[in-house]
């Protein structure tokens, strides 16, 4: 057996793998997107059950192999407490776990993305989150951590965009991860910058997120 190492992050994937298994992928701090398998974690009792879920962040014991890890041990720092209470609320957590693994790969640094998907699903199940509103500051900070953050484009809507819809996307852009969501906006300004996330996703992630498509029923 390979040494034991302990690495941090969040499951952002999880399926079952042969009779009582699971295939983990987890966003790590230090070595990207890990896939894990979890031997025996479907197993009624089993102590790998429950820090084997999606949204799971905590540390995670693990050996290396070839091509994958295999889990030893999990100690859960959060599980985010209610983030299936709300259909609101777990599809738009789950379409930014969506995002991440589209963005993220094995060996890269993407501690940047990982400490943006903790405080925004934190944020998420907080009393009277506003949703969307959280929803597009991921938006538009992914786009940026991936480095294809095209700037403020100040016709991005089809229109000269308002200037504290210009002021709020810097913030979104720019502002330290600890008060990346400590702002508010005006109703007109904050329907603008929603507006603006989703056409810059548009713009530059070519890809249907299922998640995505949940939410928008909701919204019917």
């Amino acid at each position: 057996m390979s040494e034991l190492l302990t690495v941090t992050g969040m499951v952002i994937k999880c399926s079952d793998y042969a009779e009582y298994d699971k295939r983990l992928l987890i966003l790590t701090m230090d070595r990207g997107k890990i896939t894990v398998f979890a031997h025996g974690a479907r197993r009624s009792g089993n102590r790998l059950m429950g820090p084997t879920e999606p949204f799971v962040y905590g540390d995670f014991t693990v050996s290396e192999g070839k091509s994958a890890y295999t889990l030893y041990e999990a100690k859960i720092i959060n599980f985010f407490e209610g983030i299936r209470n709300d259909l609101s609320v777990f599809y738009t957590g789950s379409y930014f776990l969506e995002i991440a693994d589209y963005y993220t790969r094995e060996n890269n640094d993407d501690a940047a993305l990982l400490k943006l998907l903790y405080v925004c699903v934190n944020a998420l199940v907080k009393k009277d989150a506003d949703i969307p509103l959280i929803r597009a500051v991921f938006e538009i900070r992914s786009i940026v951590a991936n480095g294809e953050f095209p700037g403020i484009q100040s016709n991005i809507l089809g229109h000269q965009m308002k200037n504290g819809t210009a002021v709020a996307i810097d913030h979104a852009v720019n502002s330290p991860m600890k008060s990346l969501l400590a702002f508010k906006l005006s109703d007109e300004v904050r329907e603008e910058f929603i507006g603006a996330a989703e056409r810059y996703m548009n713009l530059c992630v070519p890809k249907i997120f299922n998640s995505l498509e949940l939410i928008k029923t909701l919204e019917i």
